[in-house]
């Protein structure tokens, strides 16, 4: 068994969606749109096979920007420690903020973390 894909909904489908492309080469799928509802999806592959669906709908709200019980972040592997540092300086160049990192953690992972176009946790690690 395997988790299929992981969902988000976000304010800027098309902001989101070339953020994922540019920066961890994701691939989107053709735009999916429910007339009836507002619905609007792009599924983003990725070179192991995970997906990652952003959508937008205009009934949905945005949520709390304090820590919740619940999702926490998304996790890139990169590779090593050098393509760590190099995306992580990439992104902030292009002033995505980097909220900690890149540095060892107690358990000793490899990280870095920085918040997509909508405020979510991306882990980039080994």
């Amino acid at each position: 068994m395997k988790i299929s894909h992981v969902a988000v909904y976000v304010n800027d489908l098309e902001n989101t969606r070339e953020f994922y492309e540019t920066y961890f080469g994701a691939q989107a799928n053709t735009k999916y749109f429910n007339s009836h509802t507002g619905l609007a999806t792009y599924f983003l592959s990725f070179g192991d096979q995970a997906r990652l669906e952003i959508m937008q709908r205009p009934d949905v709200t945005e949520h709390p920007t304090q820590l919740v019980q619940g999702y926490t972040h998304l996790a890139f592997s990169v590779g090593d420690s050098a393509a760590v540092d190099a995306l992580t300086t990439k992104l902030a160049a292009a002033d995505y903020q980097v909220i900690s990192g890149p540095r060892t953690t107690g358990d000793g992972y490899y990280e870095s973390v920085v918040l997509d176009p909508e405020g979510n946790q991306i882990e980039i690690t080994i």
